[in-house]
């Protein structure tokens, strides 16, 4: 069995751990700026989101449309400024879970469809990666999360 080589490790390392702060920034607006967005034009036209929530045989759907579209769109801003990041986070994760398993069962659907719609849940499941990543890590100094706990 082959050993690792670890030297060959250690500049990528101490780069990843010296600029962990500006990375963690970037990730949080990476992966709330995609909730951001949706969430916004869910909110700016939520009767059609009700409608297509509907159309999926949900109960109460102009309910769930706007709990949805709020969780989306506040979630992901609260996410890119780091300001109860791991809640946040956590809240987003269920969100990305019932949305996938509501429009991204691909398995559902004929398949001519099942391809996009398998990429669409993959995508997610990825998604739902990195904010585990972000809970673990923390929302790093350049967030509000940060100035907060300084102040007290």
């Amino acid at each position: 069995m082959a050993s690792y080589d670890f030297d060959r490790t250690r500049g990528t390392d101490r780069a990843a751990t010296g600029g962990q702060d500006l990375l963690l920034l970037g990730a949080r607006l990476l992966l709330g700026a995609i909730f951001v967005e949706s969430g916004f034009g869910k909110l700016m036209n939520l009767g059609g989101f009700a409608g297509s929530l509907e159309g999926q045989g949900l109960p109460m759907p102009m309910l769930l449309a706007a709990l949805g579209a709020a969780v989306e769109c506040f979630g992901g801003l609260a996410v890119v400024l780091g300001a109860w990041t791991r809640l946040a986070a956590a809240a987003l994760i269920a969100f990305t879970i019932m949305a996938t398993l509501i429009a991204h069962r691909y398995w559902a659907y004929p398949p001519e469809a099942q391809g996009m719609q398998r990429i669409q849940f993959m995508k997610n499941l990825a998604i739902i990666g990195g904010f585990l990543a972000l809970i673990a890590a923390g929302p790093g100094r350049f967030s509000v999360d940060r100035l907060l706990t300084r102040r007290r």
